[in-house]
């Protein structure tokens, strides 16, 4: 009979079936090679975000510990500002008493002097300082002016006479030096 024929539509060639049977490179690694960008991107962006983390919370045990020493060193600021009224009246007592002769006057002097210092040292260990800027540049970040006088002794703009003294708790003003300042005569 007759022989058989290769027919276009018929079984493939051996070479063109071992290449439909094995995988290519494009086919078979895509898929991996996509899945491994993937997870790097995934793995670039938990490094960023652990990263991020971390920072944040050192920004937030620095910023606890900056609260915490505030907090210390500021408690007392309401306390301390209710008391200069106390330390005021204290002082006026003191400048009335100039003049007071007798036994028992100075024994009142010698009194309110001891009261006085020992109430201002308590202060001051609590980190008060007085401000007393007699003689300096007015400056109203620490001075408020009640007056302005005018004076040819003294520098213009100079504190010349201060009615209130101010406080600085830590290098905060806790309450402006209540002052008289000197102007140009004329």
């Amino acid at each position: 009979m007759s022989e058989p024929t290769d027919v276009p539509g018929g079984a493939p060639e051996p070479a063109a079936a071992a290449e439909a049977n094995s995988p290519t490179t494009d086919t078979s690694e895509n898929p991996l090679q996509a899945a491994l960008a993937a997870a790097e991107t995934q793995a670039a962006a938990l490094k960023d975000q652990l990263l991020r983390a971390h920072a944040e919370m050192d920004n937030l045990r620095r910023r606890s510990q900056r609260d915490v020493e505030n907090a210390h060193k500021f408690g007392v600021e309401r306390l301390l500002g209710d008391m200069l009224p106390v330390l005021d009246s204290l002082e006026k007592g003191l400048e009335s008493t100039t003049g007071l002769e007798g036994d028992a006057a100075k024994a009142v002097v010698e009194g309110l002097q001891l009261s006085h210092k020992l109430f201002l040292d308590t202060l001051v260990r609590f980190g008060l300082i007085p401000v007393d800027p007699h003689g300096e540049p007015f400056n109203p970040q620490r001075h408020e002016a009640i007056a302005m006088v005018p004076n040819k002794d003294m520098e213009p703009n100079s504190v010349m006479d201060v009615m209130q003294r101010g406080y600085v708790l830590h290098d905060r003003l806790l309450r402006a030096a209540k002052v008289i300042v000197t102007r140009a005569p004329g």
